[in-house]
């Protein structure tokens, strides 16, 4: 998918950022506009003119809703973030918008510990869908930049020989009956 995305989004993405869906839209004479949806945010790209380009980033810790009006000829799609983040573009046709709301509801699912829900009112004309982000986001993903707290590490397994070998010392030492070499021994051999 990453061969027929224009370089301004190639260039922007992660190395393990994975894409999603992408909409691309040539309106006109203009350069298209691009909506790339990655398993981490959603990206906007408003090509222009010898080489330039216009972008905008959500990641979905900074998502707070997404509405899609879904008209008989044309679609809406509307992403509102934090720090008054507006995003809207009303050039998608139904299935692109159906496909495209599904695909961040999908990614916010794979993140999410409790599951992101859409609200659909089908209307005689028009459907409209909404996503909210829960007011608690909690995610399975930690942001670049945050402390990560790792279990212990657990104890290395040693060799079953190897635990033979220390155990038929403590024996020798006296330090384990007969009775106990004997049944801890069977326990090591079954492992082998």
């Amino acid at each position: 998918m990453g061969a027929n995305l224009p370089k301004a989004v190639v260039r922007h993405l992660e190395p393990d950022e994975k894409v999603l869906f992408t909409v691309r839209k040539k309106v006109s004479l203009e350069k298209p506009k691009w909506l790339v949806i990655t398993d981490r945010r959603i990206i906007y790209i408003d090509e222009k003119v010898l080489g330039r380009y216009d972008m905008k980033a959500i990641p979905y810790q900074k998502l707070e809703e997404v509405t899609v009006e879904l008209g008989v000829i044309s679609s809406e799609f509307l992403i509102k973030g934090e720090e008054n983040i507006r995003l809207k573009l009303g050039w998608m046709n139904k299935e692109q918008a159906k496909n495209a709301i599904n695909s961040i509801k999908d990614a916010l699912n794979a993140i999410a510990v409790e599951p992101v829900t859409i609200e659909v009112k089908k209307g005689l004309t028009h459907e409209t869908w909404v996503l909210k982000k829960p007011k608690e986001f909690v995610s399975r993903v930690v942001s670049a930049g945050a402390t990560v707290q790792h279990p212990p590490a657990l104890e290395k397994k040693e060799d079953p020989i190897e635990k033979l070998k220390k155990l038929k010392e403590l024996y020798d030492m006296g330090i384990i009956s007969a009775e106990e070499y004997e049944e801890k021994r069977k326990k090591l051999l079954e492992q082998i």
